[in-house]
């Protein structure tokens, strides 16, 4: 059986952080689940540990110094990245990591989809993308 890692790098969740840990472990019941805390300044860090999440704390700042610990730190055949807000559906996780496996990829992405006008995003975009 391989190893799932469910990977959240977060600051000032404390109002979704809960949610997401509990609805990860619940779709990936034999996944870890770590928080990598990167200098939250609520709740955020005992809600995940009630939560039942492993937690780490990230002292230098920025998501990159996150992501770049969290993948150095835990070691996994499988990891699932996802933010701590909430707005990845837990629900699909389970089949992306069935995929990976089944196909033998090296990985897989999912993308949000809703509704585009309520989407919070810059007006003008970002000029190195395009």
């Amino acid at each position: 059986m391989p190893r799932i890692a469910v990977l959240v790098p977060c600051q000032n969740e404390a109002a979704t952080i809960g949610q997401v840990v509990a609805a990860f472990a619940a779709q990936l019941p034999t996944a870890s689940i770590h928080v990598f805390d990167n200098n939250s300044s609520d709740a955020t860090i005992e809600r995940a540990r009630a939560a039942g999440a492993q937690v780490r704390e990230v002292a230098l700042q920025g998501k990159g110094n996150v992501v770049r610990r969290l993948f150095a730190d835990v070691d996994a055949d499988v990891y699932v990245l996802v933010d701590g807000d909430a707005t990845y559906d837990a629900a699909m996780a389970p089949a992306l990591v069935e995929r990976l496996l089944r196909d033998g990829l090296d990985m897989v992405v999912g993308a949000r989809r809703g509704d585009a006008a309520a989407a919070i995003a810059p007006a003008t975009g970002s000029a190195t993308c395009c």
